[in-house]
């Protein structure tokens, strides 16, 4: 487990002095129009004017904070429900919430930025504790001005963008090349690479880490060999069938998650092929499949418990600067050895 830590610079926010001053108003008619009570046409229309001009938000995170007033809730925003991966992540999140007398409220952003937006926004006005967030979209400086205020982010599977904030990371370049080293170990000199969207960080580090294991293994990179962009089993099924039909195949898959290695291992049963396949991600009954398999695996649940420990660790008032927790991965035997010849 390595940690690494950054430096934050927080931005300041205009405040209801900095109103007062450019409405040329006193700092409690400011604070009369900040918590609704009756003022004047002309001095309201003046406040008013001054904090749409300076941007100014009342301070309820960081006056709940200063004050212990807390919620008993956190946000956590995962991509898919339905995921084992996503689910287990939830459940331990859940457990150690309720251990600190805290609710847990789960959302997905199904891998859209948009929906990942209108979610978090919506937490933050929840006025939720703390939030957990495995990210969907490429930018998440919008969430900026809440860390500011105090609220606690932490960021889980994939890096924030845009944004200083805690992250637990797995070692996907690692796992990504010793995935695809073991299959160059066997002999394999063509290996099909199949991947999800390359925008997602995973992704793009897993990919990194399978060609780092080419490169030193003397092989050329050959991109009619990669797929990306797969998302659901059947197009990784597509892939295979689509990458077996080459001149010169493969003898040999990696695949990025496990929705694709499952549809990959079912193209090649269909196919009665023999082709070798490491897959990033452990799935149920993964020692069950017919075959001969191996998984680059990690401890899920130990990946959540450290996200959410170091999430109520920053709502109990730790401020130190925020740091990257990076989880190591370890390859894996699946799957059943063919039976013995009679």
């Amino acid at each position: 487990m390595t940690q690494t830590p950054t430096r934050s610079t927080a931005r300041r926010r205009p405040t209801m002095v900095d109103v007062a001053r450019h409405a040329g108003v006193s700092l409690k008619t400011v604070s009369r129009v900040v918590n609704d009570e009756p003022v004047g046409q002309e001095l309201l229309g003046r406040v008013l004017a001054a904090i749409a001009e300076l941007g100014f938000r009342r301070n309820d995170i960081a006056r709940n904070l200063r004050s212990r007033q807390l919620n008993a809730t956190v946000g956590l925003l995962i991509e898919e429900i339905a995921n084992p991966f996503y689910a287990t992540i939830a459940s331990v999140a859940a457990e150690i919430a309720a251990a600190h007398g805290t609710m847990l409220i789960t959302a997905s952003s199904e891998e859209d930025p948009e929906r990942e937006r209108a979610v978090l926004q919506d937490f933050t006005q929840r006025r939720v504790d703390g939030l957990l967030v495995v990210p969907a979209g490429p930018d998440h400086s919008f969430l900026r001005r809440e860390v500011e205020l105090g609220m606690p982010v932490v960021f889980l599977d994939r890096p924030p963008q845009g944004l200083l904030a805690d992250a637990v990371l797995l070692d996907n370049r690692g796992g990504g090349r010793a995935g695809v080293a073991a299959l160059l170990d066997e002999g394999h000199r063509r290996v099909g690479l199949l991947l999800g969207a390359p925008s997602v960080s995973t992704m793009r580090e897993r990919l990194v880490g399978a060609r780092a294991a080419l490169a030193a293994a003397g092989v050329e990179p050959d991109d009619s060999l990669v797929r990306d962009r797969l998302i659901a089993p059947e197009d990784a099924g597509r892939a295979v069938a689509a990458l077996l039909d080459l001149p010169d195949p493969p003898t040999a898959f990696f695949c990025g998650n496990n929705r694709l290695t499952v549809g990959a291992l079912a193209e090649l049963h269909r196919r009665g092929s023999d082709a070798a396949l490491v897959g990033f991600d452990d799935f149920e009954l993964a020692h069950l499949m017919p075959r001969p398999l191996r998984v680059v695996g990690y401890d899920t649940r130990e990946l959540a418990r450290v996200a959410t420990e170091r999430l109520f660790h920053r709502i109990a008032g730790d401020d130190s600067p925020p740091s990257t927790t990076v989880l190591p991965t370890r390859l894996l035997r699946r799957g059943l050895n063919p039976p013995p010849p009679a």
